[in-house]
């Protein structure tokens, strides 16, 4: 059986994949440092000890396949796609095997052409919209009924 493993640390969307996760019965894992504990009634919510990655480390080791992945790190999206699992990001873009080459050389030279600079800093993300939540929920959800659809025994005659 497919779960959710959200890497819930600033993440907008937990509220959202809790509620589509339990509309389709599937089980939902938040996973946090202790910068962000969160609380949750439905998901089983992990706590991990602060340290740069430690949640990322933390999720692909429980991630396997067919598990639905809720990221915006390309790093975690592109591991969560080598172990046979989906990855979502919280606009709703899915990562795929045909895109995440592609976004992860876009970061690794923004990050070059941001050092190069010499600044280090950025602007703080732009208030999210309820587009954004509304296009992240109709994808999510698609993505969910999808891996329903091909996890039914077909009926042979």
């Amino acid at each position: 059986m497919s779960r959710v493993l959200v890497d819930a640390d600033a993440c907008p969307v937990v509220r959202i994949v809790e509620r589509v996760a339990k509309a389709c019965g599937v089980p939902v894992t938040l996973l946090c440092d202790t910068n962000h504990v969160l609380t949750s009634d439905y998901s089983d919510v992990k706590v991990i000890g602060a340290g740069a990655d430690a949640v990322d480390f933390a999720l692909i080791n429980l991630c396997r396949r067919g598990d639905v992945v809720v990221t915006q790190d390309y790093g975690v999206a592109a591991l969560a796609l080598g172990k046979g699992a989906y990855a979502i990001h919280q606009s709703g873009g899915l990562y795929t095997q045909d895109n995440i080459d592609q976004m992860l050389m876009e970061r690794h030279l923004a990050r070059k052409a941001r050092m190069g600079k010499g600044k280090h800093h950025l602007k703080g993300p732009k208030k999210r919209t309820k587009e954004e939540d509304d296009a992240f929920e109709t994808v999510f959800r698609k993505l969910l009924m999808q891996i329903a659809a091909e996890n039914q025994p077909s009926e042979e005659n």
